[in-house]
């Protein structure tokens, strides 16, 4: 992604659906210390290896981890897909220190393809996707899923959201009809 001069001008838009969650994040993190921005979309549509069954109780083990004295102190867990994609990836990066935490700032993630981004290429991320890093027949999540059993209450919105960007454009075709000449 990033060329050999190490300068970066433009920000790289990853289209995250089907990709693996660890192998995405470890890639993306890479490019983030390298000075590269990257935006993930679709962040619903990650992929982790393992059953829902199985995610779920390594997750429910991961929610009841906290601080003895003052919870709120405590490790924040987050449900959004796009924030645990940015939980991910910022344990692979050194976050506690300045190269790192610039290396944060240049992250984004989202949940949908918001606007600004949904007419933009969208890349793929090859060594990270599921196709080819997941053998046949195994059992594996998405993140979606697993964020809706946790306590994520936006699936349905999130799903839902091409049909309502696309809405203006429908009415707009109901009020004025493309004739076609026949």
């Amino acid at each position: 992604m990033v060329s050999g001069s190490g300068v970066c001008a433009k920000r790289i838009v990853v289209d995250a659906r089907h990709h693996m969650l660890g192998r995405l994040s470890s890639i993306i993190a890479k490019e983030l210390l390298n000075g590269q921005k990257v935006v993930v979309v679709r962040c619903e549509e990650i992929c982790m290896s393992g059953g829902l069954v199985r995610q779920k109780m390594k997750y429910l083990r991961f929610l009841r981890k906290r601080m003895n004295t003052k919870p709120s102190h405590g490790p924040i867990h987050f449900r959004a897909p796009a924030k645990i994609l940015w939980r991910t990836i910022r344990g692979m990066i050194p976050h506690k220190t300045k190269r790192g935490e610039a290396a944060l700032a240049r992250l984004k993630t989202y949940e949908g393809v918001p606007p600004p981004y949904d007419r933009t290429k969208r890349m793929v991320i090859p060594d990270a996707l599921k196709v080819l890093r997941l053998q046949p027949g195994h059992k594996y999540c998405l993140l979606g899923e697993l964020s809706k059993e946790v306590g994520w209450n936006y699936h349905d919105t999130i799903r839902d959201m091409p049909l309502i960007n696309a809405l203006p454009l429908l009415l707009i075709l109901l009020i004025h009809p493309i004739h076609m000449n026949t």
